[in-house]
């Protein structure tokens, strides 16, 4: 199979023209360190895309996590880490008191409501890290 063959069958280098009723108005300038250039540019030639086309499609993929989320994810973990040692110290206050008094406090049902809203949300911050 030729190479004309090979974008004729899987596109071109370039993006379609877009349709009269929906032009490109916003034109971005981008500047990159010699490092990037090179990196951009050698990516685009494996994937036979121009840099313009790449950096496109690359931000408008909803798979692709940059690295501005991927940070604010972690944090959200790390939060949460901390946030389920105080609970983790609430119950262990709490089990002391049952424990001592022979009942079990009437305030523990807002510590079981905390610790199930974090599981919560540590699971949705996990899945955002997995990108489901």
């Amino acid at each position: 199979m030729s190479n004309s063959d090979e974008r004729r069958l899987f596109g071109r280098r370039r993006r379609a023209n877009a349709p009269a009723d929906d032009r490109r108005v916003k034109r971005y300038e981008v500047t990159a360190t010699a490092k990037e250039q090179a990196w951009l540019e050698a990516r685009a030639a494996v994937l036979q895309v121009t840099v313009p086309r790449l950096l496109v499609e690359s931000a408008m993929n909803p798979n692709v996590r940059t690295d501005t989320e991927w940070k604010t994810v972690a944090a959200d973990i790390f939060e949460i880490r901390r946030l389920m040692g105080t609970v983790a110290n609430n119950v262990n206050q709490l089990a002391r008191y049952a424990n001592e008094q022979g009942a079990f406090p009437a305030e523990a049902e807002a510590v079981v409501a905390e610790y199930r809203s974090l599981v919560r949300r540590l699971d949705n911050s996990v899945r955002a890290l997995a990108g489901l």
